[in-house]
């Protein structure tokens, strides 16, 4: 048990040592990140609405 709690908190102290070596974002960097993202998952978001009512317009021709 002891070795567990040694364990558990040598994994804590090390993740916390690699957070600091972490270089985090500014605002500006953040902004642009996540007007990315949003502009890729509309676009994906689009790419397959656009492709369901295609199929979906073939079935129903088929149909």
């Amino acid at each position: 048990m002891k070795r567990s709690f040694k364990s558990l908190f040598s994994f804590f102290s090390e993740s916390w040592a690699e957070l600091k070596k972490v270089r985090w974002p500014n605002r500006k960097e953040l902004t642009n990140y996540t007007l990315i993202v949003l502009g890729t998952v509309i676009v994906i978001t689009l790419y397959f609405w656009v492709l369901d009512i295609g199929i979906s317009a073939v079935i129903e021709a088929i149909i």
